[in-house]
């Protein structure tokens, strides 16, 4: 009798990285949602951006908006500003918070194991096509945005939060590098996704994670908490772009927040890799972690935000909410000065520095009866500077509206031919105001 040993060479494989991932992006693309939710990234920005930017009415309650008719640049940072509150979230549960869930929904993991041969191999290339496509819709959300902006105003300069001029080339590498920056929160709520996919199985909580997270974080940072508890969180990363447009940049927030949510990927991406690899793909009644999900799942990343925590207030020197006066009182001096410079130019009047006019602020919240620092709409500012050659001191008062991220709208209350009416009378006829309205924002990480 004559034993036949097979060659080593006639042993089956794993499939190759490669192969998969385009499988798996192919199936993602073959789902009409996906797809139409990639072409609305792609064209719908444009559009919003030209419609409202031609508009009388502009969203002057978002970051940017009152200058969406000055310069193309802002209408980009609006629909920023907007796809961090509600889009990213939900794009990141839309792809990869089912990824996982949709093969049990459908019971092909056998297939799937029978062709690929590796879960190793079936996890990366599952990651990595819905890490492409979360990538791409990001993409398409920034090009279009820009693109619309640009055609329906032009490439002017922008105005800062802090008043200060960014000419067109430095507010164009601004507005790419502050929607490269949101790519780092895009990723930690896109690895709760893969997490949330793999713990609940078919469940459609899965799907439901990355946003309800999110939500839950908005509403954390909606409350006047500590510094440290506002930086662990990688929510805090969709706001700290904002920080690019001072001068000097607030940086700190950023990084900070780009490090918490790069740390956040991590962590959770490595635990949707072990469940993954330690799952039991024989039992085909799987219908996720159950309770195991909150010991497995979220105690790890509830310990990440007590770790973080601990870290930013022994390497920080910020205290409390972060927001106080001698902050609020440099700022908005510092804004005032910059605009006060561009309304000099709308008159046609004589130039004048920011140096010259020694602006400063004095802010004072509620009265004498309740403590300068802290969010609030009960801030009362009144600004002094001096004109070149004069004896008078110019007096503007300004009513605050201070958010608890540090981010600050000025209303002016007057004089009327400074700040107290929404246009000024220049030889060309009426022009916005720039001291009318101003959005600024103060440094929470900085120690005055």
């Amino acid at each position: 009798m004559t034993t036949v040993v097979a060659p080593l060479g006639d042993v089956a494989r794993p499939a190759a990285v490669l192969p998969g991932f385009r499988f798996e992006l192919a199936k993602l693309l073959s789902q009409w949602r996906i797809r139409v939710v990639l072409l609305v990234c792609w064209l719908a920005p444009a559009g919003f951006v030209a419609v409202v930017s031609r508009q009388s009415s502009l969203p002057t309650d978002t970051v940017f908006g009152r200058w969406m008719l000055a310069t193309g640049w802002a209408g980009s940072l609006v629909v920023l500003a907007f796809a961090c509150s509600w889009a990213l979230p939900l794009l990141t549960s839309l792809v990869a918070g089912d990824v996982f869930a949709a093969e049990d929904r459908l019971g092909t993991w056998r297939h799937l194991l029978v062709a690929v041969r590796s879960p190793r191999r079936i996890f990366l290339s599952k990651a990595l096509a819905s890490l492409t496509l979360i990538v791409l819709m990001l993409a398409g959300l920034a090009v279009s945005s820009i693109v619309g902006g640009l055609a329906a105003v032009g490439s002017h300069s922008l105005v800062g939060l802090d008043g200060h001029l960014l000419p067109t080339g430095t507010a164009a590498r601004t507005v790419v590098l502050a929607w490269l920056c949101v790519l780092a929160p895009t990723l930690a709520f896109a690895a709760v996704g893969l997490l949330g996919s793999v713990v609940l199985g078919r469940s459609p909580m899965g799907l439901l994670v990355p946003a309800v997270l999110a939500l839950g974080m908005d509403l954390v940072l909606m409350l006047p908490v500590p510094v440290a508890v506002r930086l662990a969180l990688p929510s805090n990363a969709f706001l700290a772009w904002r920080g690019l447009f001072t001068d000097p940049g607030q940086t700190g927030p950023l990084v900070v927040g780009i490090v918490v949510s790069l740390a956040w990927a991590a962590v959770a991406t490595a635990l949707a890799y072990l469940l993954f690899l330690r799952r039991d793909f024989t039992d085909l009644a799987y219908d996720g972690a159950g309770r195991r999900a909150l010991l497995v799942a979220a105690l790890p990343l509830a310990t990440l935000v007590a770790v973080t925590v601990g870290v930013v207030s022994l390497s920080t020197p910020a205290r409390g909410s972060g927001i106080e006066k001698d902050k609020l009182d440099a700022s908005l001096g510092t804004a005032f000065a910059h605009l006060y410079r561009l309304q000099t130019e709308e008159l046609h009047r004589p130039a004048v520095t920011e140096a010259q006019l020694s602006a400063k602020a004095d802010c004072d919240k509620g009265g004498t009866r309740v403590d300068d620092h802290g969010a609030g709409n009960d801030w009362r500012c009144v600004v002094s500077w001096r004109l070149p050659g004069s004896t008078a001191v110019g007096a503007a008062i300004y009513q605050l509206d201070v958010t608890a991220d540090g981010r600050y709208v000025a209303d002016g209350d007057g004089p009327k031919e400074v700040n107290g009416y929404f246009q000024v009378r220049t030889p060309h006829g009426d022009a916005p105001n720039p001291l009318w309205q101003l959005d600024g924002s103060v440094d929470l990480l900085h120690h005055s």
